[in-house]
């Protein structure tokens, strides 16, 4: 997605270098029909250099891209093959309302501590059914997923009850009475971290869906930012050659419209980024569409 991204945004900007070079050459025209100065001619040029320097700026970046790429597959320096021309008109899958919050099991770190619960003689059964959400995982229940009585942060969590009641079904030993001064030291503290390493994977994936949500809004909206700047840059040109507009005010909006684009591109890459994201904070267990 990164590469596609690139992609594109070098696709952008030598377009709009082409257009800023058309530009140029009618400004040099006005100047020696003495209808602008030197100095537009100055700015325009100046608008020019500065997006060709950008263009190697992004070619260096598409390398180095590239070369990650090769490296994770055990390659050489090459070519990777992609058509980001699709990208502009992808979007990233859909996904569902709800989670499972089973798929956390595919965590490393939630499998980390489930071991380590059983090595401390735990049920890990038991341990599972009381800490795991009730419900599903989704950008906007976050807290009201998880059963209040067992969060690390809530009175009744096991750090702060005296009474220890979450002891009892984990402990598999008939000779305690789940109060939380007769466990011991090492047991408690598997607990503990099995409870605050799921609550911290319920969050990662919380976080990624909020983001994913709040992207799609962000990215909707410099849709509208964009057409309304190509309008913009229409309006400019005619205003120009008509003189009732003068040269600043086209090179600032070619200018913004340059980077609206931009932006544009890059809020797309990070929507798809937000979907790896998810997939990487469920242990690599969700599957669109399912």
């Amino acid at each position: 997605y990164e590469l596609m991204a690139i992609d594109n945004q070098l696709d952008i900007l030598k377009r709009n270098i082409e257009i800023q070079q058309s530009a140029l050459e009618i400004v040099k025209l006005q100047k020696q029909a003495g209808r602008v100065t030197e100095l537009a001619v100055q700015r325009f040029e100046a608008e020019v250099l500065k997006n060709r320097s950008r263009l190697y700026e992004y070619e260096q970046e598409k390398v180095q891209t590239e070369n990650r790429i090769n490296f994770l597959v055990g390659r050489y320096p090459q070519h990777v093959k992609r058509n980001s021309s699709v990208f502009k008109n992808s979007t990233p899958n859909a996904i569902q309302s709800g989670l499972p919050s089973e798929l956390l099991q595919n965590r490393p770190d939630i499998r980390q501590a489930e071991l380590e619960l059983a090595a401390a003689k735990l049920d890990v059964s038991a341990a599972k059914a009381a800490f795991y959400p009730s419900l599903t995982i989704d950008a906007e229940l976050g807290y009201r997923s998880f059963n209040a009585a067992h969060l690390v942060a809530t009175p009744g969590s096991l750090i702060y009850s005296v009474a220890g009641g979450l002891v009892a079904p984990l402990l598999n030993r008939q000779a305690i009475t789940a109060q939380y001064r007769s466990a011991n030291a090492g047991q408690l503290q598997a607990v503990v971290n099995f409870e605050r390493t799921l609550l911290q994977a319920f969050t990662d994936v919380v976080n990624q869906l909020a983001k994913i949500d709040n992207l799609q809004k962000s990215y909707d909206l410099r849709v509208q930012q964009v057409e309304t700047l190509l309008r913009s840059v229409d309006i400019s040109n005619v205003l120009f050659q008509s003189a009732r507009a003068d040269y600043m005010e086209v090179l600032l909006t070619r200018r913004d419209s340059l980077e609206a684009e931009m932006e544009l591109v890059e809020t797309k890459k990070q929507r798809f980024q937000a979907m790896v994201n998810v997939y990487q904070a469920l242990g690599g267990g969700w599957r669109s569409g399912s």
